[in-house]
């Protein structure tokens, strides 16, 4: 008995692999920079990417779904998200983004907190978007704590990759944070730093447990983490010369692994970003400044940025209507190529801003955000181009497993589209 229930127990907690899939026809998207592929066939089997482009031959038994007139495209993989951590942000009770008064900080880890059930998830995976980089918020010091990678499948199992990277607030918000300057900032970032040297050097006479400690033993552990290279140090700066002096920082701590987010005047340094091989990723189309430090913001950051060298992708923070958006934002900076005067990308680099691009920032490249062989299988179906608004998915895979297409928004607009006389009010006493 004990042994069926562990079997059990091991079955629901496994996602169980879904067979051999095969969409032929379809135009296929690998999402790794390159162009649409007419007439492309995508298969997947066991969760991942088996073959993807012209002339592949379909398996045995495996499938068969005719994408004849429809897009097949990795799922998009939203940078720097709150999704998981915070059902509604003007609710204290359902928002784990921040903790202002806690006295950790880097040592924070939203993976244990990343609610699968979340009603904004099946929203945005019905928007085409299947993973996420889902950062915690700087509130009480300028290490805001260790974000996470997960996946937005209907099962309860959604965390990827837990501290996956160490975000850090510079710039304007990290002046505030530290006390009022920038300087303050840098200050509080180098001692944080030479504190964790300090207790790899001498854990057991180091501190960190007394009240007024501003390092604890947990956030020394963190930032070793990152001093070591284990994991990226993701910086949000906006200004050129905050960029500047983020991109200095290596020389004094060699094993960083910076990845800049932001950056609204990044076009003003990009050959600097470029020649540092620091990954970005950054608002699109960002051009109305709401602090100084954003007063070089332009339509054309990115663009510029990508025609210096810089490896760019598009960040959702700030997307109040949603991550989906992504896809927008991309189809945009390939529109305005069209302007004169204004520099956007090409079709297969925006549709990477916003898969691969993200995922490669954080070394992920190699297992999510592409339809390259030996990829996750998070694969969507698209009636049209995934980066024209008018287009929607018409399936979505995540890690070969297919996904319901239905969310909490459309079931409350099925039940109340035509309400019955008295049934109204019944239905919300329910």
């Amino acid at each position: 008995m004990k042994r069926a229930l562990l079997l059990l127990a091991t079955m629901l907690a496994t996602p169980v692999a879904a067979q051999t899939v095969a969409i032929t026809n379809a135009t296929v998207a690998i999402g790794d920079g390159s162009a649409p592929i007419e007439g492309g066939t995508v298969v997947f089997q066991n969760g991942r990417i088996v073959a993807a482009g012209v002339g592949v031959a379909v398996p045995a038994g495996a499938e068969v779904i005719d994408g004849r007139g429809k897009w097949v495209a990795p799922g998009f993989v939203a940078g720097f998200s709150d999704l998981g951590i915070t059902d509604a942000a003007g609710v204290q009770e359902s928002n784990d983004a921040g903790a202002r008064t806690a006295p950790f900080n880097a040592a924070i880890d939203v993976s244990v907190a990343i609610n699968p059930a979340e009603v904004k998830i099946a929203n945005e995976r019905l928007g085409g978007v299947t993973r996420a980089l889902v950062a915690p918020e700087a509130a009480g010091s300028i290490f805001a704590g260790q974000g996470a990678v997960i996946d937005l499948g209907d099962d309860p199992q959604a965390v990827l990759r837990p501290r996956a990277f160490q975000f850090v607030e510079l710039g304007e918000g990290g002046g505030r944070l530290a006390g009022g300057s920038r300087p303050a900032a840098y200050a509080a970032l180098r001692d944080a730093f030479t504190q964790a040297q300090d207790y790899r050097r001498n854990p057991a006479g180091f501190g960190g447990r007394e009240k007024e400690s501003l390092v604890k033993r947990g956030d020394a552990e963190a930032l070793l983490r990152v001093l070591d290279g284990a994991v990226p140090l993701v910086v949000h700066v906006e200004r050129a010369s905050d960029i500047l002096t983020v991109l200095a920082l290596p020389r004094d701590y060699p094993k960083l692994k910076l990845v800049l987010t932001g950056v609204s005047e990044g076009w003003m340094v990009a050959r600097e970003i470029a020649a540092a091989r620091v990954p970005v990723i950054a608002a699109a189309l960002a051009d109305l400044p709401a602090h100084f430090e954003s007063l070089g913001a332009t339509e054309s950051n990115v663009g510029r940025m990508r025609a210096a060298g810089v490896q760019v992708a598009l960040a959702s923070t700030g997307n109040n209507g949603g991550e989906h958006n992504l896809r927008q934002y991309a189809g945009n900076l390939v529109a305005i190529t069209q302007i004169p005067g204004h520099t956007g990308l090409n079709w297969g680099d925006a549709l990477a801003s916003i898969t691969s691009g993200p995922a490669a920032a954080l070394g992920m490249d190699g297992e999510i955000g592409s339809l390259r062989v030996g990829r996750r299988a998070d694969v969507v179906l698209w009636d049209g181009d995934p980066l024209e608004i008018s287009s929607a998915p018409t399936a979505v895979w995540i890690d070969g497993r297919p996904q319901p297409m239905r969310s909490r928004q459309l079931q409350l607009r099925d039940r109340y589209l035509v309400p019955t006389e008295g049934a109204l009010p019944k239905a919300y006493e329910r």
